[in-house]
């Protein structure tokens, strides 16, 4: 669909927001001359797309209620992807799921819009007017009724008030940041080529703040693809003396959340490529020229990434009074409705699940969203029949962590007598890699997920291995 085609679309559906009631047209009426129960999700990540997608499949699609989501973006890209997104080896184009697309194919209503408030005595949600590069609006200010609302919109970085951070560094929060810091990759190593003085300490060092998942598989991905761009005919730049990477993390060791076996293989690994990995390490500054640390010593550095932590977008702690953790997640019961409205839901990571039997809440991992959207459909389904609904409990099936084309590691939760068994190479691959096809699965079916997986490869035979735009 054209540009054109696509804000027209958007315009009247904004039209039809207007009034929240308009949202359900006469003919969708059910048999007994009721409206159909709206059910909105806001925020379309792992979980909220899955959670349309299977709504839209099995209510939406047989008159049985009105499914709506509500997303500030166009396209979908699986988050873990993120990383290889701003490494360059991976073209996010492949990988993108169109929501007016997939609404078409599912059942569900796509609504372009942020959400910036909420009525829960008239349940409306507030969407923000939109705008395109030029300034013109293409969705005025609207509020899209419901009778069931389910809040899954993800979580963002967290700077811990660090001065700099928002000017200096990159976070990758979306497909447009990953893209970002890969352009201004490529560009750094086309300026050093081209520039008439000696590459410069720091111009083609890259400082990732935060060992997590997201920062060690980006430092190990860039050792390869830097190395890749440099091979095609950049012969000023020698990546031994020029190129440095170094991954900082203020917990005492690397992924910091995961088993300890996985974090010390992970650093062996890290460290034989070439990586340079810094522990108990704190940051306090930002600049231009690199990174400040708390013990006074200073890291040059002109490409920095943060990744060092999350919280929940501002905007939950604004939603009439819901209830929010300190780091602005919404709190829930183990039913997954919200503590003071049981007719809102929230799911994913901007979620404060309980995990039974333990203080802690629910991880913010892939595995969890994708099994809070499959609980939500039975839930949704309960909740339209009038049965009680259920509790839910997360089940952790281990974690699996990829270092670009060096080796995988991982640990299975459960796989045998309920023990943790750890995993590494290429069968610890082909589990981090069914994470992704399980996503793709839940959104088109196995049909379509497989041949996808054939399309890829067969692209990636005739294509250079990295970016290079």
């Amino acid at each position: 669909m054209s540009d054109v085609m696509e804000r027209q679309a958007d315009h009247v559906a904004g039209a039809a927001d207007l009034q929240p009631e308009a949202l359900v047209p006469s003919a969708d009426a059910a048999p007994d001359n009721k409206k159909l129960h709206r059910i909105v999700v806001v925020g379309g990540g792992a979980a909220g797309l899955e959670l349309v997608t299977q709504l839209g499949d099995r209510l939406g699609r047989r008159g049985r209620a009105s499914v709506t989501l509500v997303e500030p973006a166009r396209t979908h890209l699986w988050k873990p992807l993120l990383h290889a997104v701003a490494a360059g080896s991976l073209d996010a184009g492949e990988y993108e799921i169109n929501y007016l697309a997939q609404a078409h194919w599912h059942g569900f209503r796509y609504r372009f819009g942020e959400m910036i408030g909420l009525d829960r005595t008239k349940k409306e949600v507030h969407l923000a007017a939109s705008f395109d590069d030029e300034g013109r609006q293409i969705t005025p200010v609207r509020s899209v009724g419901y009778d069931t609302l389910v809040i899954a919109i993800g979580s963002v970085t967290n700077d811990f008030g660090t001065p700099g951070v928002g000017k200096y560094a990159v976070p990758l929060e979306t497909p447009a940041q990953a893209e970002r810091f890969n352009r201004r990759l490529v560009n750094a190593c086309l300026r050093a080529q081209t520039q008439s003085e000696p590459v410069r300490p720091g111009q083609l060092h890259v400082a990732i703040v935060g060992a997590g998942a997201t920062g060690t598989e980006l430092a190990a991905e860039l050792h390869g693809t830097i190395r890749e761009v440099i091979g095609y005919g950049l012969d000023r730049i020698e990546p031994e003396r020029d190129v440095r990477i170094v991954l900082i993390e203020g917990a005492p060791r690397v992924l910091p959340g995961l088993p300890e076996r996985i974090s010390e293989a992970t650093h062996r690994l890290l460290e034989e490529i070439g990586v340079e990995v810094r522990t108990g390490a704190r940051v306090t500054k930002v600049s231009a020229d690199g990174l400040k640390l708390a013990d006074g010593s200073c890291i040059a550095s002109e490409l920095v990434v943060w990744a060092a932590g999350v919280k929940a977008p501002e905007v939950l702690a604004q939603l009439d009074g819901l209830e929010t953790n300190r780091i602005n997640q919404l709190v829930v019961e183990a039913t997954l409705q919200t503590t003071r409205d049981p007719d809102i839901f929230a799911i994913g990571d901007c979620a404060a699940c309980p995990r039974v039997g333990t203080p802690a809440t629910v991880p913010p991992r892939a595995q969890a969203a994708h099994q809070e959207a499959a609980r939500m459909v039975r839930q949704i389904q309960r909740l339209l029949r009038g049965t009680p609904l259920k509790p839910y409990s997360y089940r952790d099936f281990g974690s699996h962590v990829s270092l670009g084309k060096w080796s995988t590691v991982g640990n299975l939760m459960g796989f045998l007598f309920g023990r943790s068994i750890f995993v590494e190479g290429l069968f610890a691959r082909i589990m981090y890699r069914s994470l992704r096809l399980m996503h793709e699965q839940a959104l088109g079916g196995t049909r379509r997920a497989l041949l996808a997986l054939v399309a890829r490869a067969l692209a990636r035979r005739i294509d250079p291995p990295v970016k290079l735009h």
